[in-house]
């Protein structure tokens, strides 16, 4: 798993395509043809800035410090009407998941670019196109021109990049609430896991498995009060909740019976921090998750925070991610979670398409 200091989630870069090449003048000079036309011929155009997202990538490690990124500019034109060479592009590889945006653009602002498909390309910075060469000028009562166009220049931008992680279900909770030992019972990923805060300093990937079925599920690092003005680990870390369509918050039962916590308290504290956050992020889909029951021999406190969790119309599933108590129920409300929301944006998405052809026809 990536360290601390090699898991980055946003660069700052600046990209620029090559200037097209220049148009050559030159004038055909022969044994027998000592005054021949022009053969000037058309610079090259400019390398491209090619963005891909790489499937294989979870970090924009390799490219923090690459501050200026250039393409090759085109070639200049030749005689005898050659096209000089085409420079050559650069492709910035990034994670799926990779959100590209204007250097200084707030927060709010839409990206240029989402990177959200493996394999998907997007052209940031075109190249400049070639000047013509002198020949391209020749006419009826201009036999010999005596110029060429200069290259047209490439494109600079000053970017920010910014990656959110494309996961199916997100683990949320306090830290040490037990995501990672869970997403390693659940899935064959390796978080670090030890029994003391912030053990779980990047983001963790697993695949979950239901038959043919597979999800995808986040152990997000243990997030605090605070966390959304940067307290603890920070924001930097909500941001890779905003792509989960399942939100699975765990609620520590140990920290409740060696600390007495209060694990209404402890929801309600993450609950703001996700409000305060995105409302969209307050409206996810969740599910409730007690964990660490296996450490309770009399399971009246946990009958007693059920009771609380029922009073507000909430339901939540006891588990160990340590022993697997009760995981395989919870693998398969986690698929049907998923199931509903798709069924849900699928619904969502054919009224809004039938809502634009009913406007069409009525204008």
């Amino acid at each position: 798993m990536a360290s601390r200091e090699n898991f980055v989630d946003e660069v700052f870069i600046s990209v620029s395509s090559g200037n097209g090449g220049k148009g050559m003048v030159s004038m055909r000079r022969e044994k027998f043809e000592p005054f021949g036309g022009p053969d000037g011929g058309d610079g090259g155009r400019g390398g491209d800035v090619i963005l891909v997202a790489d499937p294989g990538l979870r970090t924009l490690l390799d490219i923090r410090h690459r501050h200026e990124i250039k393409a090759e500019r085109g070639a200049d034109g030749g005689s005898r009407q050659k096209t000089g060479a085409s420079g050559k592009s650069v492709e910035i590889r990034v994670p799926v998941g990779t959100g590209v945006y204007e250097r200084d653009a707030d927060e709010e602002a839409e990206p240029i670019v989402d990177l959200t498909e493996a394999n998907e390309r997007f052209t940031i910075c075109r190249g400049g196109i070639g000047g013509l060469g002198n020949t391209r000028f020749k006419t009826s009562t201009r036999q010999a021109p005596q110029y060429a166009q200069p290259g047209k220049p490439g494109e600079t931008k000053d970017l920010r990049l910014t990656l959110r992680l494309l996961a199916d279900v997100g683990f949320v909770g306090f830290p040490n609430a037990g995501k990672s030992t869970l997403l390693r019972k659940l899935s064959k990923a390796r978080p670090r896991v030890a029994s003391y805060p912030f053990t779980t300093l990047v983001p963790s990937l697993g695949v979950v498995e239901r038959g043919e079925q597979r999800l995808v599920a986040a152990d997000i690092p243990g997030l605090i009060e605070g966390a959304s003005d940067g307290a603890g680990l920070g924001d930097r870390f909500l941001r890779h909740i905003e792509r989960t369509r399942v939100i699975v918050h765990l609620l520590d039962c140990g920290a409740m019976l060696a600390e007495g916590r209060d694990l209404l308290a402890d929801y309600d504290a993450i609950r703001r921090e996700l409000a305060r956050y995105s409302d969209a992020l307050a409206n996810r889909r969740e599910i409730i998750v007690l964990n660490k029951v296996e450490l309770f021999s009399d399971d009246e406190p946990l009958v007693a925070v059920e009771k609380e969790l029922a009073a507000r119309g909430l339901s939540c599933l006891r588990i160990s991610g340590a022993t697997g108590e009760g995981c395989d129920t919870l693998v398969n409300v986690m698929f049907d979670a998923i199931d509903a929301e798709t069924k849900e944006a699928e619904e969502a998405r054919a009224r809004e398409e039938a809502l634009r052809e009913g406007e069409a026809q009525g204008g």
